[in-house]
């Protein structure tokens, strides 16, 4: 009878275990996840790809090539309206443009045709100068030489190759940037004022120093200083050449044309 009920014991204890384990085991949480589980998951759900480093370099911005500020000589030779200013006749100036005859120190033509350019700075100027000298004394200018275009000063340096007489075509005259003339005065009934020498005359003369007599010498300063206050520079040789010194051109090769 008692080893019967010690069965007995045992029996409802081992089945009092079960049920207890059964019930821990319905306590516990089936499916919660650890939080590095959930990192994970978040991390397959939105997978990160590495950069691609030709994408890099698309994106990133191109240095542009650096602007020049300078600016371009003008192609006077196709724009010549707007670079040169027509002297004519019509501007009171009287035309006697030796280099489109013979009658010059070469004795031969340089120039196809006679016409009288100047850059517009100097034309504008040289127009203001003769206006104050025919108010002040009735003087007006006749012009010997203007713009010579470079093709014309190789034509001159061919014949007369002498650097003394003839600025070399590689160095440029200021006639081959259009802003020096050649010219004298003229009184209001075109006869010219007494220099002490002829245009083109190459000796010590036709310098500023030669010891002329007193009129000579007035008739050069009245040019001299009229058209330095114009903004023209001469040189002391030449008493009839001068340029203007408040402008900058290149050498130009256009050349115009002949009606």
């Amino acid at each position: 009878m008692m080893i019967r009920m010690q069965k007995l014991y045992y029996f409802l204890g081992l089945l009092v275990c079960l049920l207890l384990l059964q019930q821990c085991k319905s306590d516990t949480p089936m499916s919660a996840p650890k939080s590095s589980d959930k990192v994970e998951k978040k991390h397959q759900a939105e997978p990160i790809t590495k950069p691609n480093p030709e994408d890099h370099k698309k994106e990133t911005p191109q240095e542009e090539p650096p602007t020049h500020t300078e600016s371009e000589p003008p192609k006077t030779s196709s724009h010549a309206g707007v670079h040169f200013t027509e002297l004519s006749t019509k501007n009171g100036v009287e035309l006697d443009l030796r280099y489109a005859t013979n009658n010059n120190f070469t004795h031969k033509k340089i120039y196809d045709c006679g016409r009288c350019y100047l850059r517009p700075e100097a034309a504008e100027n040289l127009l203001k100068a003769q206006q104050e000298l025919k108010e002040k004394f009735g003087y007006s200018f006749k012009i010997f030489d203007c713009f010579r275009p470079k093709a014309y000063q190789q034509r001159l340096w061919d014949i007369v190759p002498d650097a003394d007489y003839v600025t070399p075509p590689a160095k440029g005259s200021m006639h081959s940037r259009g802003l020096a003339v050649d010219l004298t005065l003229i009184d209001e009934h075109g006869k010219e004022l007494d220099m002490g020498t002829p245009f083109d005359y190459f000796g010590e003369e036709a310098h500023y120093s030669y010891d002329h007599p007193e009129a000579v010498k007035r008739n050069r300063w009245i040019l001299k200083s009229t058209m330095e206050r114009y903004g023209f520079g001469g040189i002391r040789t030449e008493w009839w050449h001068f340029s203007y010194r408040k402008a900058t051109y290149p050498l130009d090769e256009w050349v115009w044309e002949c009606h």
